[in-house]
């Protein structure tokens, strides 16, 4: 009967420490899964895994300890170096760390799941998000888009493209701020190369005229000049926009043949920018030596190029006798007056006080918006 009394201790004694370890299982897995939960909504990313294991072994260890240096919370009040207390300790906490890298997966693929399903997965979703946190305003462009002074006109498709598009801009922005957000977005992501938009300050686009921006090297080029690919040898350290002599050999001696701009070189053949007057005298055949010059090209070739990649354009207006721009002095006008042709002379950089008459032919530079208003006049 002894014996069978000790062999029912023993049995309820492994049962309730059974029972005690699968609690302690069960509390480590818990709080490895909420661990692992927060850190990966917080942080965006998993927790590592000895982090989470460390956390749900932690608290077991915090509960075994209050419960008098491990006496009673193991098996009554058993020795604590007892062999049985020692093998008790040492699988409570295997078996809480294991428990602890289980609710570790869990937590962080529940987390996964949550945080998928509340972050906006589309543009039309994100949108949605920031127009309703009162972030940025709505631009509607209107559904007629007109051709930009002194530009080329874009093609169809891209004004068929823009019209009644809707853009969406931050609301922090000034309207000045927003009219130059805007005109940009319209250059970057339409390819468009001059922009003339009128917005009002609730973000309505009252006006929007755009034009393209011609490519190459035929726009650069100043007028009366073309550009040409020549057999030549220009100097190591020869660049686009160096003035250069162009010489060639003649039965072993050599000629001068014109003065040119060096515009591009690829191996043995140098692209350059020539009088149209000179384009004879230079055969495809030969082969021509350049001399760099000292000084840099003309003023005109330069102007064209840096014209080229400003915002402003230039366009030539000639002047009615009824119009709005007879009698203005050149100062007054919201432009740069650049040239007037009268009656056939060209009259550069005309004075301030200079003033306009009817037949002139004035070369404006602005940007298109100046351009447009000197029609309101």
């Amino acid at each position: 009967m002894t014996a069978a009394l000790a062999q029912a201790i023993a049995t309820d004694l492994l049962v309730d420490a059974a029972v005690r370890i699968l609690g302690f299982a069960v509390l480590a897995g818990g709080t490895a899964a909420g661990t692992a939960f927060v850190y990966r909504w917080y942080a965006g990313e998993g927790i590592p895994d000895g982090v989470a294991v460390l956390a749900g072994v932690t608290v077991v260890a915090l509960w075994l300890n209050t419960k008098s240096a491990l006496g009673d919370a193991i098996i009554g009040e058993t020795p604590l170096l007892d062999p049985e207390t020692a093998g008790y300790t040492v699988v409570t906490f295997a078996v809480s760390a294991i428990a602890a890298d289980g609710g570790r997966r869990v937590g962080d693929s529940v987390a996964v799941d949550t945080v998928a399903a509340a972050t906006p997965r589309t543009i039309d979703e994100v949108s949605q998000l920031v127009r309703a946190a009162g972030r940025v305003v709505a631009v509607t462009l209107p559904e007629t888009i007109a051709d930009a002074d002194g530009y080329d006109p874009v093609d169809e498709e891209t004004k068929a493209e823009l019209a009644g598009e809707m853009l969406y801009l931050p609301r922090r922005l000034s309207p000045d701020e927003r009219r130059d957000r805007l005109v940009t977005r319209l250059e970057r992501d339409y390819g468009v190369g001059g922009v003339d938009v009128d917005l009002a300050d609730d973000g309505t686009v009252e006006l929007l005229a755009v034009g393209s921006r011609p490519s190459g090297i035929g726009p650069t080029l100043a007028p009366g000049s073309v550009a040409v690919a020549l057999d030549a040898d220009p100097a190591p350290d020869a660049s686009p926009g160096d003035a250069v002599e162009v010489w060639v050999s003649d039965d072993g001696e050599m000629r001068w043949v014109t003065t040119a701009e060096l515009r591009a070189t690829a191996s043995d053949v140098a692209t350059l920018a020539v009088d149209e007057d000179d384009v004879d005298d230079l055969p495809a055949d030969r082969s021509y030596r350049l001399v760099t010059l000292p000084g840099s090209a003309d003023a005109g070739r330069q102007f064209v190029s840096l014209l080229r990649a400003a915002d402003e354009t230039i366009t030539a207006v000639t002047v009615d006798a009824d119009g709005p721009l007879v009698g203005d002095q050149v100062g007054t006008l919201p432009v740069a007056v650049v040239a007037i042709d009268r009656d056939g002379e060209v009259v550069a950089l005309p004075a301030a006080d200079d003033r306009l008459e009817a037949s002139d032919v004035a070369y404006l530079l602005g940007r298109p918006a100046a351009l447009r208003r000197l029609d309101e006049r």
